[in-house]
């Protein structure tokens, strides 16, 4: 049945295949957060791979590809359109372009590694495991190329859980793309006789191999900890605050004080928190709307929820000039302390182009969907900030957290990591599930335990080994408290060797196909 349904396919013709090759494009998109429906991954690209058998020219290998990503891409960014709502009357007339400018943009790099799959390959199980890996490189080239957009990769289809996850901890997140890619292709050679079924077999095992590897690792982790009654009393507390104030009435004026007093209530010291035990109070992006610096009076404000041990970690707009007397704005992230006095500070380097700054703007005449007139100027890249008495972190702003090995200052590692994010943007839909998917495999990635302050949410903290201690539901107003379970930098293969592990395995892979279809095509010569 599974032979005749694949013949059917490879068979058709003109719109229907171009259909087709979209839906299951878009359908695959299930696999991924918030959905995690994993089992529609292989279907999706089975379709793709037995539609591909009687393709005869290079047109229609790359026609597969295209049609095939911009179905994957524009489904899966489809909550893109709900930044443009914010101010409709502004923004609204750029949806459709937007979308399908990302979604067919975007599908340039399934396109290339389809077409090269399908010409490199000639047999479906040599075709199936190069798909895999030119499948791969290509979401890697696309986290680098131009600022990189590294969202939605294949391998966050195991975030729902951390024991398929901590693979991870040693290839990295591109490095679990490729063996996910297998698992997504290689189950598409059930149709190819006796080998076929093995090779099939071999794809369908892959999760079992990742769930019990993990939960070998997860053995040997350290218990967790979720509860701060049941940490030592030199642990600090975090206190995360989500005030939940929709994007377009952030920045009213006449609501300014109304959302800075509800940041200040909600970031009183609860009863359950011990008045001995040290506090980081830790605000989103950006919220403080107010230049932190040049406002005295607020500051102390702030100030006057913090005990003398605690500090207050916020998102904030940063003017202060550097090296030069032309008006400058960052996104910042900064720390205060009791005194009211800013002991620390860290400037974005990842700007979201068009959200913080226009690429081209001199020939590109439209305005930045974040408030002002002004682009953002970038920080200088990943930094470890050290507050007296508080272990060393990493700040981490909005999508800063979703480059692989771009996190940390490597020469001087930190003890955790925090990530402050404004996912208001993204109203309730899937965006912030697959913003936080990104995030939790850094924690695992680095070794070290990862913070997340959201605005409207998804809130969270995880430890080293990306295990949830606590989150907070999206487009709710509360407090997250947790212990902060650092004070030691971990190690991790990928730490050490970043994406050295990928290149080996996608090196391994390539050479395995080319060699096997060389090999084969001699024979058949000889033949």
């Amino acid at each position: 049945m599974l032979e005749n349904l694949a013949l059917r396919l490879s068979g058709l013709r003109g719109w229907k295949r171009r259909f087709l090759w979209a839906g299951s494009g878009a359908a695959a998109v299930l696999a991924l957060p918030p959905f995690f429906i994993v089992p529609v991954l292989p279907i999706a690209f089975a379709v793709l791979l037995w539609s591909l058998q009687e393709v005869r020219c290079h047109k229609g290998a790359l026609s597969a590809g295209w049609w095939f990503g911009t179905g994957h891409f524009a489904v899966g960014f489809y909550w893109v359109s709900h930044a443009f709502l914010v101010q409709p009357e502004i923004y609204g007339w750029m949806i459709p372009f937007a979308l399908l400018g990302l979604g067919g943009g975007l599908a340039i790099f399934p396109m290339l590694a389809v077409w090269a799959s399908w010409r490199l390959a000639q047999g479906m199980i040599a075709r199936a495991v190069l798909l895999a890996v030119l499948w791969a490189v290509a979401e890697f080239v696309r986290g680098h190329i131009l600022t990189g957009f590294p969202w939605n990769l294949l391998a966050h289809v195991w975030a729902f859980d951390a024991a398929p996850m901590q693979l991870a901890s040693a290839v990295g997140v591109y490095g679990l793309t490729v063996i996910t890619a297998l698992f997504a292709t290689l189950p598409a050679t059930l149709i190819k006789g006796q080998r076929g079924r093995m090779t099939a077999l071999a794809g369908v095992m892959i999760p079992v191999v990742l769930w019990g590897g993990g939960a070998l690792r997860l053995n040997t982790a350290p218990e967790l900890i979720t509860d701060i009654a049941d940490s030592p009393a030199d642990v600090p507390v975090l206190q995360i605050i989500q005030p939940n104030i929709p994007q377009r009435l952030k920045w009213q004026p006449d609501l300014q004080a109304a959302h800075f007093e509800k940041l200040m209530t909600m970031s009183v010291r609860p009863d359950d928190v011990p008045p001995d035990r040290r506090r980081i109070v830790v605000w989103p992006e950006t919220a403080a709307t107010f230049f932190v610096e040049t406002n005295r009076n607020l500051r102390l404000q702030m100030a006057s929820v913090l005990g003398p041990q605690d500090v207050l970690i916020t998102g904030a707009p940063r003017t202060f000039p550097r090296e030069t007397e032309e008006f400058q704005v960052w996104n910042s992230v900064q720390a205060i302390n009791y005194l009211g006095e800013i002991i620390g500070s860290f400037d974005k380097f990842h700007l979201v182009p068009f959200g913080e700054y226009v690429p081209f703007r001199d020939f590109l005449p439209f305005p930045k969907l974040t408030a002002g007139r002004t682009d953002f100027s970038a920080g200088d890249g990943p930094k470890t900030l050290k507050v007296a008495g508080f272990p060393s972190f990493s700040p981490l702003i909005c999508y800063e957290v979703i480059f692989p090995g771009a996190v940390t200052d490597d020469q001087d590692r930190p003890e955790w990591l925090l990530n402050v994010t404004n996912d208001g943007w993204f109203g309730n839909s899937a965006g912030p599930y697959q913003h936080l998917a990104a995030a939790r495999f850094r924690s695992i990635e680095e070794g070290l335990p990862l913070v997340r302050a959201a605005y409207t949410g998804i809130s969270a903290s995880f430890d080293a080994y990306g295990r949830i201690q606590g989150s907070l539901p999206l487009r709710t107003a509360e407090i997250l408290i947790s212990p902060l379970l650092s004070g030691k930098v971990n190690t991790t293969v990928y730490s050490l060797w970043r994406d050295i592990p990928f290149y080996g395995i996608v090196l391994f892979f390539a050479a395995l196909v080319l060699g096997y279809e060389r090999f084969h095509t001699s024979r058949q010569v000889a033949l």
